[in-house]
């Protein structure tokens, strides 16, 4: 004879920890009224099911016009660190997506993480990191960044972060110091970078030397970068690394614009380094290589030195690419320049 039994055990393929989705389109409409829910475990479990939701943009398209970011940005805050920690991954996956940036752009939610910086949850302000360093990379979210301001935040927070969210602070301030590089000159960024060129880490030396490369393109910023960075630049060209050698020839490139820089350089011994660099395999190395040793020809201490080497240089000149053949070029006329 038969019996009736029911199994005390959950269907299959249901989490416990995630809300239960609504049918078809009204499924992110449901979990967008849970999370203003009064309930803690119902706000986590609608959040641990729209972190799943976010990795399509189509439905991250649908959380943006049902308005999802106010609610989002409203938890930011929250007393509770599991809410804030997956609020922070559902807003730092939308974030790789193109219409999940502008969407964090228009709703003004880079200003709302400021205070995610001093969270005490170490995943919390890694996530925060990884929202900016995506945001920086469009001009928008760059100027979004400047105008919070962030930059001296995240500045002063390199000397505390451990080195993974060091490396995203310097990727994102990379992007936003091309715009614009006043504020962080005001921090002392230039003594702040340059205790970085020196760090353990290859990866943080090479981001180090590349922010100073993008913060090299503002007159305000080349001629602190010759009187404080300029001889460990230069130190950093016999690295072993060829990402940090080539980040710092092209940081040093900037620098030797001016006449204190080219001073400075040679000075420092640069030009030995800079022939060197100039026949590594790397393209980006060798021709910032070839143009700082152009500006360094410009002095005629510097010109007589590279009149000895202009061999070296001319095999750069069979070079497949077309621009570190026309720096080569330009670097021997200059060399062998005379006075009519």
């Amino acid at each position: 004879m038969a019996h009736i039994r029911i199994s005390a055990n959950l269907p299959p393929n249901t989490d416990p920890s995630k809300a239960s989705l609504a049918f078809g389109r009204r499924a992110l409409p449901k979990l967008n009224e849970e999370l203003c829910s009064p309930e803690l475990l119902i706000q986590q479990q609608a959040l641990m099911s729209l972190c799943d939701l976010v990795h399509d943009p189509e439905n991250v398209y649908q959380a943006l016009e049902i308005g999802f970011l106010d609610n989002l940005k409203n938890l930011l805050v929250h007393h509770d660190s599991t809410v804030r920690q997956k609020t922070t991954e559902i807003l730092y996956v939308m974030a790789m997506h193109n219409v999940g940036r502008q969407g964090l752009i228009h709703h003004g939610v880079i200003p709302a993480l400021t205070k995610l910086l001093d969270d005490a949850v170490d995943t919390c302000r890694k996530n925060t990191y990884h929202i900016l360093e995506m945001m920086a990379k469009l001009p928008e979210g760059a100027a979004n960044i400047l105008h919070a301001p962030l930059i001296p935040s995240l500045l002063l927070k390199l000397k505390t972060e451990p080195d993974e969210i060091q490396e995203l602070i310097l990727d994102t301030l990379s992007s936003c110091l091309r715009l614009e590089a006043s504020e962080a000159l005001a921090t002392g960024a230039v003594t702040i970078l340059k205790e970085k060129l020196t760090h353990p880490s290859v990866a943080i030396r090479s981001k180090a030397a590349w922010v100073l490369l993008a913060a090299g393109t503002h007159p305000e910023w080349k001629s602190l970068i010759c009187e404080e960075a300029v001889p460990v630049l230069v130190s950093l060209l016999e690295d072993t690394d060829p990402e940090v050698q080539a980040s710092a020839a092209g940081a040093l490139m900037f620098a030797t614009v001016t006449p204190q820089g080219r001073f400075s350089a040679l000075g420092a011994g640069a030009i030995g380094a800079l022939l060197r660099l100039a026949t590594e395999k790397s393209s980006r190395a060798r021709l910032s290589a070839l143009k700082a040793l152009t500006l360094l020809a410009e002095l005629p201490q510097g010109r007589t030195t590279l009149l000895d080497h202009t061999a070296t240089l001319e095999q750069c000149l069979s070079d497949p690419s077309e621009a570190v053949r026309r720096a080569a070029t330009t670097a021997i006329g200059v060399i062998r320049w005379k006075p009519c």
